[in-house]
């Protein structure tokens, strides 16, 4: 049985890993649920440029690959203000936030247009602003609609934050890497196996707990909103 088992300062290691593989997919999440709400309130502007601008991040943040979003952040953006580096949990960030947002603003516009058209006249007719109408009576009543969607958006980020390892950042995927070449563990037939399961649960039930975070909120925002 031992053999089935990591050393303990691999666990360390792996634990290490994933405190930096939750503070990608938190950092990732608050700027890409800034931008999915930003995005999708500007996809309903009355104002014909705004609405061209929001189309054209979201067509360009989902028309790139994540990995060559990150790629650009980490080396090329530095390059264009005149610096010497990005720190690559920054550049991790705004890649996998930026791309986030994209899809994330989808998500919010079409839950905005989900809001039923009387909740918006009758806003009109209190004589609400337009920000207090969207921030007071559409956004509440979008977010028991965006909240399943975006839970699962926010899982794909989770799963996408195994590529920040590729900038060097030691996150959990990067981790278990360097303990399969430090350990020589290439060739070895039941330890390799084992790293990467131990790798496998992590990720599984950090995406569990995102799952249940989600449903917590669901149920909060049904009971407000008397939804079933």
């Amino acid at each position: 049985m031992d053999a089935l088992i990591l050393d303990p300062s691999q666990y360390g290691n792996l634990l290490e890993g994933t405190l930096v593989t939750v503070q990608v997919i938190v950092g990732s999440f608050l700027l890409g649920t800034v931008m999915s709400i930003i995005m999708g309130v500007a996809r309903l502007s009355d104002k014909k440029w705004v609405r061209q601008g929001a189309l054209v991040y979201i067509e360009f943040a989902r028309g790139i690959s994540a990995i060559i979003l990150l790629f650009w952040m980490f080396y090329a953006v530095p390059i264009l203000f005149g610096a010497r580096s990005m720190p690559p949990m920054l550049a991790g960030i705004l890649a996998l936030g930026l791309n986030m947002g994209a899809y994330g603003a989808e998500i919010v516009r079409g839950a905005i247009e989900a809001v039923p058209k009387g909740q918006t006249e009758a806003t009109i007719a209190l004589n609400m602003t337009d920000r207090q109408r969207l921030r007071h009576v559409v956004l509440p009543q979008a977010v028991p609609i965006i909240l399943p969607p975006y839970g699962n958006l926010t899982i794909e980020v989770l799963k996408g934050t195994a590529l920040v390892s590729l900038i060097t950042l030691t996150d959990l995927a990067r981790v278990a890497q360097v303990i399969r070449q430090n350990r020589g563990l290439a060739d070895d037939p039941v330890t390799l196996p084992i790293l990467y399961l131990n790798v496998l649960v992590i990720y599984l039930i950090l995406a569990q707990i995102i799952a249940q975070l989600f449903k917590l909120a669901e149920r909060r925002s049904a009971r407000r909103f008397g939804s079933t």
